[in-house]
This record gives structure tokens, C-alpha cells and sequence, in this order.
């Protein structure tokens, strides 16, 4: 009876758990929404934007899963997110390889529905964790902080992005597009290589003395 009455997780854990949900509830309703409205219009710009918010569901999901779990866990999780970072680098390349054939070029809504809709989510996502600033924690507290700056490079972000995306030339945009490539090709190699380090370093510590 006792095994079931214990929680491994305090009050304050569960309280990060349910709105770390709501957030992973939240984003996945936009991008089906998004998602399948893109498809019914045949709207690619839309459609990009909308599978973009299937990678921080994915994210948001994994970090929940993993969350008081342990150390081997948390690296294989790392890894799960360096492999969703991966593919999301791969499709932008793609979207940019197909609007550089193409010619594509973003409507002003869909660009300022993009824009808007990333700044009101990272907005959402602040207001949320803001009660989690001073968390002992170290992933919940990672996490508040993480939504801190996103909440800033994410607005500073969207507002360059709508300014690319109906600027008269497409050389904005593909540079924009460039450095999101690069981004997610960085993080990925910044994630194995911590992973790496952090099971080495285990596999010294497990050895035995010689």
C-alpha cells in the first residue's frame, strides 16, 4: 500500500507537469488546426510553418517524459531532440531548395499569421513557467529560463522573419532560412557531443582501479 501512496514527485513537480501538458496540449492543437487548413488551401508556406510546431510539441513532449527519470534518461532523451532537430534542419532545407526553384513567395497573411501566431505562443509559454523563476530544480529552473529568452529572441525572431518574407527580393528570406539550417545543424552536434562526453565520463567513473 505504501508503494503506491509514495510519489516521486513533489507538489511543485506536479504543478510543472500539468502546465508543461497544457503547453504540449496547446501547440499540438495549433499545428493540426494549421496543419490541415495548409492541405485544404494547398498552401506550402502555411503547411512549413505548421509541421514546424510538430517539432516543439515532439520537444515539449520528450522533456515531460523524461522528467524525473534520471541521468540515462536525460541523454537518451538529448538524443531523441538532436534527431528531431535533425529532421527539422533537413525539411527547412528542403522548403528553402523548393522555394529557390520555385520562385515561392509567402502571402502577407500567412507571414504575419506566422509571426503572430510564434510571438502569442512564446508569450503563453512565459506566462506559464514565470512561476517556476526561482525553482531548485535544475531542469524545471533550465526550462523557466529557456522560456525567458525565447520569449525575446522569439518575438525579435518573428518580426525579422515577416520582414524577410515580404521583402521585394527572396535573398532575405534564404539567408533567414540559412541560418535556421545552421542552428539546428550546431545544436545537433552540440547535444552528441555532450552526450558523448557525459557516457565516457560514466564509463571512467564505472571502470574498475587498476
Amino acid at each position: 500500500m505504501d508503494l503506491f501512496e509514495r510519489s516521486p514527485f513533489t507538489e511543485e513537480d506536479r504543478r510543472y507537469r500539468r502546465r508543461v501538458m497544457l503547453i504540449v496540449a496547446v501547440i499540438a492543437t495549433l499545428a493540426m488546426v494549421q496543419t490541415l487548413y495548409a492541405l485544404s488551401l494547398g498552401n506550402r508556406f502555411l503547411l512549413k510553418d505548421g509541421i514546424d510546431w510538430i517539432y516543439d510539441v515532439v520537444l515539449w513532449a520528450v522533456a515531460l517524459a523524461i522528467f524525473g527519470r534520471g541521468r540515462r534518461f536525460e541523454d537518451l532523451a538529448a538524443i531523441g531532440v538532436a534527431g528531431v532537430m535533425l529532421v527539422a534542419g533537413l525539411h527547412t532545407g528542403y522548403d528553402l531548395w523548393d522555394k529557390i526553384v520555385t520562385g515561392r513567395r509567402a502571402e502577407v497573411w500567412v507571414a504575419g499569421w506566422s509571426a503572430f501566431t510564434a510571438i502569442g505562443l512564446a508569450l503563453f509559454v512565459l506566462c506559464l513557467m514565470l512561476r517556476f523563476r526561482a525553482a531548485e530544480n535544475p531542469l524545471i529552473a533550465a526550462t523557466w529560463l529557456s522560456s525567458r529568452n525565447d520569449a525575446i529572441s522569439t518575438t525579435a525572431f518573428a518580426i525579422v522573419g515577416f520582414a524577410a518574407r515580404t521583402s521585394t527580393s527572396q535573398t532575405p528570406e534564404i539567408l533567414l532560412d540559412l541560418f535556421v539550417i545552421g542552428l539546428n545543424f550546431q545544436a545537433v552536434g552540440a547535444i552528441l557531443v555532450k552526450v558523448r562526453r557525459d557516457w565516457r565520463g560514466e564509463t571512467v567513473r564505472m571502470s574498475p582501479e587498476r
